[in-house]
């Protein structure tokens, strides 16, 4: 399948389409280009903004339809995460206020590193089963949200909403928030080592419980010590650098293999939900890892580790995750399918052999795999690298499913220039023998001949 996934406020904070004229225009020339589907993010701040359990839907579902009109299928995000730095944004979707309210309250919902700076984009996945929203944990107010969805887009779930991507932490991946998501995609974030975040009490409990337990109960004080990500070079620090390091050590691997852990079992949990809510209907689940490429060439990787990824020189982080989504069936969605080693800004750098790590894992545990852009880039360079990368995985003998996901649908896409690169890439991906076929219009519905496509994506453009 090819898709494009549409932008954070295809559906506005009010709950409805946003630039409804615009958005079919958009949906219409995607169609006649080839593209298979549409990704979607259906935030939890705009659905369940009204109150706990008050679902609107609305929007969303006038956006499934248009989608069906024009013969696309939908890859729905639940997306539990904020969307934004803050109000200063273009679109800024925070936690439903109903759950900030309870964060105000109890501030240890939040994840929180060593400074105690806390960080809002997502629940704390140290209180998930924790009745602390309102008398719900934050696992039932996933669930419910899951279930509410598989009720009011009954008619569209497997013909036309055929995946739901789960989110499971900020910007929708399973990852602690070791920097705000802002700073990651920043293209000089390179040198970001992250900070640990178990420093809220639910996460200290745990750790603590965990130390008891082996019979270390002087570790499970607090995070590490040695960390000082402010020298923002492994090198300087006792904890990440190569020789000596304090992560290649019986503590380093105790702390390491708890935090990773519980990243581990949140997944497990919402892949255990998801699983349970959508079985029988005919769609597939998946879930995010984010490529966290900028110190993959050194021994400890540090900023995988802060993100709670336990890949190592001496370890596969990887693989156990996707053994994880493979317990559920569910398939793996990854970024950096454009980036290339030879334009990084570190030589410690290499979103290539990140990637093919990822790649390594899902096969092995014959993963459907999802591709994605990390940067919304229409160059020549990058998207043959997009295809290069797809070859990689689709072109091997293990028979899971690849797709890939544009990331994403903006004004600048329908400029002619980048319009016609588009349409290429598109064909050039159809050609390798490597997506699904096109879903089937509905009897007497036609596909755009291709004279009318400048037409719609001219339309399109007004979309901004």
């Amino acid at each position: 399948a090819r898709g494009v996934t549409l932008p954070a406020d295809a559906v506005g904070a009010g709950g409805r389409v946003a630039r409804r004229r615009a958005m079919a225009a958009s949906l219409a020339a995607l169609a006649s280009a080839g593209v298979t589907g549409v990704a979607v993010e259906l935030w939890w701040g705009v659905v369940e903004r009204g109150g706990p359990r008050e679902y609107d839907w609305a929007g969303y579902l006038d956006l499934a339809a248009m989608a069906r009109r024009y013969g696309l299928r939908v890859r729905a995000i639940l997306a539990f995460h904020q969307c934004g730095a803050g109000p200063h944004d273009q679109f800024w979707v925070p936690l439903p206020q109903w759950v900030l309210e309870e964060m105000e309250k109890m501030p240890d919902l939040s994840y929180t590193d060593r400074y105690k700076q806390r960080n809002k984009e997502y629940i704390s996945l140290g209180c998930d089963i924790l009745p602390l929203l309102k008398g719900r944990s934050p696992m039932q107010a996933y669930a419910d949200f899951m279930r509410s969805f598989r009720d009011n887009f009954k008619e569209y779930l497997g013909a036309i909403v055929t995946e739901v991507q789960v989110g499971m932490g900020p910007g929708g991946e399973l990852r602690y928030p070791s920097c705000p998501t802002e700073k990651l995609n920043q293209p000089g974030s390179s040198s970001e080592l992250g900070e640990f975040q178990c420093y809220d009490k639910f996460m200290q409990a745990s750790l603590s419980a965990y130390a008891r337990i082996l019979g270390i109960q002087e570790w499970g004080g607090g995070g590490p010590a040695g960390i000082d990500s402010t020298r923002q070079n492994p090198e300087e620090t006792n904890f990440f650098r190569a020789k000596g390091g304090c992560w290649n050590t019986p503590y380093g691997r105790f702390f390491l293999e708890w935090y990773s852990g519980m990243l581990l079992l949140h997944g497990e949990r919402l892949c255990a939900v998801a699983d349970a809510v959508f079985s029988g209907t005919g769609v597939t689940i998946s879930g995010k890892v984010s490529g966290i490429h900028w110190h993959y060439y050194t021994c400890s990787h540090p900023s995988e580790l802060t993100a709670g990824y336990y890949n190592t020189l001496l370890r596969d982080g990887y693989l156990p995750i996707a053994q994880m989504f493979s317990r559920h069936r569910a398939a793996l969605c990854c970024g950096c399918f454009d980036l290339r080693d030879a334009e990084r800004s570190s030589p410690q750098s290499s979103p290539e052999g990140t990637l093919r790590q990822l790649m390594a894992a899902a096969k092995v545990c014959n993963l459907p795999l999802n591709g994605e852009n990390s940067v919304p880039r229409l160059d020549d360079a990058s998207l043959s690298q997009v295809v290069r990368s797809s070859r990689l995985y689709s072109g091997g003998t293990s028979g899971a499913s690849f797709s890939f996901n544009y990331v994403r649908m903006n004004k600048s896409l329908f400029e002619s220039h980048n319009w016609n690169r588009f349409t290429k890439f598109v064909r050039k991906m159809s050609d390798a023998r490597t997506f699904l076929a096109r879903l089937n219009f509905r009897s007497g519905q036609q596909c755009l001949p291709s004279m009318s496509v400048v037409w719609v994506a001219s339309r399109a453009c007004a979309y901004t």
